[in-house]
């Protein structure tokens, strides 16, 4: 915890009741304990209570599940990453303990279930030991099942008296967690909580009260990384997309299937990723852009039709949600490892443009970007997000849906004439009109993967082909001239400038913003456009030079 404060006239035999301004908990077990739905009450409890929250989480790759951790970082203000270490360690096992015990602040509160753990005699003096009988404490609250169906709830009743959490909210997000199911799985929960609440812990020194958060007043939204990629899809105008499950992509894809067809959209789960892929530039073809998605492995199996959507130039969003590579990988673990498939795959010359969200909100927006950018320069979009930010809870301010939902419905407006691939158009951009769009001329053009000609028909010219190119290659120098240039964080001038991308940006800031007050001449720089990078970028970078150096110390 950060600035306490201790109030004054504390309640006889109670803990002292200290002030703060965030805390960091960690929460430690098995993937079955629930752990992941402890943090995601606190998390979603701090949006609706217009706080700054980030979580971290790791889950076990194997179906057997096994150890996990889910991190929540609560404030008062401003928060740029899940923190490093945790100010309370709640531990449900031996192995829990020994796994995590690292992980906490000298003095921290270490809050096990004396059922299973027993502490280290090392370790007493040096980090603050509460022991809770959670599981049996569990089975005493709602029957034998309590063990395995409640502890989790049980242990955040615990935390929401410790912490002086709001209680109605918790019951609330509790009601709405559970209320879809057997009424009795609802009471045993609300059960379950009111008696971690209203347990007295013994041993306990110190309870705690967030001081009044900055963002007072402001209508947030709490969710994840994929939530708010697949709401940004949805805004963007996409009534189409295709996928094939795989981790870490498959949330925003049960996201899409579920609310697509509630604005008159269709999302079709297919055989393969290639399948996926060319269903989504089908569809984009018709006159709307749509949606496909996956993590590295089908990436690398949808980079022939990537190519066939450059070559086409065809507007279609890929995203891609990054996870430990190569092959089957780390497929629950954070690596950016595909900036080289995103930016590069493919034979032959396939330009194509890469976006990188750096956080929660920015999965949002740069969705909605991802699909006008599509739109307007007629080719793919990949939209490189990870494991860590897919799963990470942010809240943040509330979207203005009445400026940000767009209608991209085809335009079959008739033509007099038509020509998909127009190389005397300013910059090489073109776009293709919906099939059913009424020409004049009547010359229709033809879509293909060989190269070709303005109309579209197949043709072996080897000057043809570089004209083509060129053309492609010029869209992205266009765009590279619109995008905005990423500005130093921190002075622009010193000793060390850290360049970042995607979802490291918040941890990279909040790194510089501590070395700085260490006296370090330490500034950064993130991308979010990878490809192209945007025109001027490299004059931030000058200030490098030896010449141009200077201390800030």
């Amino acid at each position: 915890m950060s600035d306490s404060t201790v109030a004054p006239t504390p309640v006889p035999n109670s803990p002292r009741v200290s002030q703060v301004s965030e805390a960091v908990i960690r929460i430690a077990g098995n993937s079955q304990d629930g752990i992941q739905a402890i943090g995601g009450f606190l998390a979603r409890l701090a949006g609706r209570s217009e706080q700054e929250v980030m979580t971290f989480m790791t889950i076990p790759a194997t179906i057997s599940g096994g150890p996990s951790i889910f991190q929540v970082r609560m404030s008062s203000g401003e928060v740029l990453s899940a923190g490093d270490e945790a100010d309370l360690l709640l531990c449900f096992y031996d192995h829990s303990y020994a796994s995590h015990i690292g992980s906490l602040k000298k003095g921290g509160i270490v809050l096990y279930d004396s059922d299973h753990v027993k502490p280290k005699e090392e370790l007493l003096t040096m980090y603050h030991h509460v022991g809770v009988p959670i599981s049996s404490l569990t089975v005493e609250a709602i029957g034998g099942t309590g063990r395995d169906k409640g502890k989790n709830i049980y242990a955040l009743g615990l935390l929401a008296r410790m912490f002086d959490l709001n209680v109605p909210k918790l019951t609330k997000l509790i009601d709405e967690r559970f209320g879809g199911k057997d009424p009795t799985i609802v009471q045993n929960a609300l059960d379950c909580f009111n008696s971690g609440y209203g347990h007295q812990v013994q041993g306990l020194l110190e309870s705690f009260q967030f001081h009044p958060s900055e963002n007072a007043g402001r209508a947030q939204v709490v969710m994840s990384g994929n939530e708010a990629l697949g709401y940004g899809i949805l805004a963007a105008g996409v009534r189409f997309g295709a996928g094939y499950p795989i981790t870490p992509w498959s949330d925003i894809m049960e996201l899409l299937r579920r609310e697509l067809p509630k604005y008159g959209g269709t999302f079709v789960q297919t055989e393969d990723e290639i399948a996926a892929i060319s269903m989504a530039i089908g569809a984009s073809y018709g006159g709307r852009v749509a949606v496909t998605g996956s993590s590295g492995p089908g990436v690398s199996l949808k980079t022939e039709a990537l190519g066939w959507a450059s070559m086409a130039e065809m507007p279609v969003v890929i995203i891609d949600v990054q996870r430990g590579g190569p092959s089957t990988g780390m497929p629950t673990s954070v690596e950016q490892s595909d900036l080289n498939i995103a930016v590069f795959g493919g034979h032959g010359d396939s330009p194509r443009v890469v976006l990188a969200p750096s956080s929660v909100e920015d999965c949002f927006y740069t969705a909605i970007e991802a699909v006008n950018i599509a739109r307007k320069y007629s080719t793919p979009v990949l939209l490189l997000t990870d494991q860590g930010i897919a799963t990470r809870i942010e809240a943040f301010p509330y979207p203005d849906l009445e400026k940000v939902c767009q209608d991209i419905s085809p335009d079959l407006t008739p033509v007099v004439d038509h020509k998909p691939y127009d190389l005397s158009a300013p910059d090489g951009i073109t776009r293709h009109v919906a099939p059913g769009t009424r020409i004049a001329s009547g010359k229709y053009p033809v879509v293909t993967g060989l190269e070709h000609n303005e109309l579209g028909h197949p043709g072996g010219s080897g000057k043809n082909h570089m004209d083509m190119n060129a053309k492609r290659r010029n869209k992205l120098r266009k765009l590279a001239e619109e995008l905005p240039v990423p500005q130093v964080y921190g002075a622009s001038e010193g000793h060390v400038l850290l360049v970042g991308w995607g979802s490291s940006k918040g941890p990279i800031e909040e790194a510089v913003k501590q070395s700085r007050k260490h006296g370090e001449a330490i500034s950064s720089l993130h991308l979010k456009h990878l490809n192209p990078l945007p025109n001027g970028f490299g004059e931030n970078l000058q200030w490098l030079h030896p010449r141009h150096r200077g201390r800030t110390e």
